[in-house]
């Protein structure tokens, strides 16, 4: 399967070719996950957090957020995951980026948001978390659909 990558900007989406190669037979019948993701910056340091074991993408580093409900805005699923992981209050600001990807199984849409927080962040399901600079996250092993935004925040672009 392709991934669509829709820019904030509003321009055309790109379609960059998925690296598992078409995956057809899922591709009609797999559910697509809608996951939204926080890209809280604060004092030129990112929030990263390590997804813990036992789950999906077990160990890899990622944007704190996670599964919308049917009932929720983007926004307002942010809000509750970033409640619910973190113990802190959000502040959603503009999209930086939307795309679909395909893992073994499982197809996801990924909506990363920009992000503030007030307060200090606290693990509330033991995963790690840190703050690191943009220029850092190469040193993070991240999901392979994170790799887009990954490289235009490392660049200075998208924050």
């Amino acid at each position: 399967m392709d991934r669509r990558v829709s820019g904030a900007d509003g321009g055309p989406p790109l379609t960059l070719p998925s690296p598992q190669g078409g995956e057809g037979k899922e591709e009609g019948t797999a559910l697509v996950v809608e996951v939204v993701a926080a890209v809280i910056e604060r004092d030129g340091r990112i929030l990263i957090a390590r997804r813990p074991t036992g789950r999906h993408l077990e160990g890899l580093w990622e944007f704190p957020g996670g599964k919308r409900r049917a009932d929720e805005s983007p926004e307002a699923a942010l809000v509750r995951e970033i409640r619910e992981e973190l113990d802190a209050a959000v502040a959603v600001g503009p999209l930086l980026e939307t795309l679909d990807w395909t893992y073994p199984g499982r197809r996801v849409r990924l909506s990363f948001f920009r992000c503030t927080i007030a307060g200090e962040p606290r693990a509330l399901e033991g995963q790690e978390i840190a703050w690191v600079r943009p220029a850092e996250l190469a040193r993070y092993p991240f999901p392979p659909a994170d790799a887009t935004l990954l490289a235009r925040l490392a660049a200075g672009a998208g924050t």
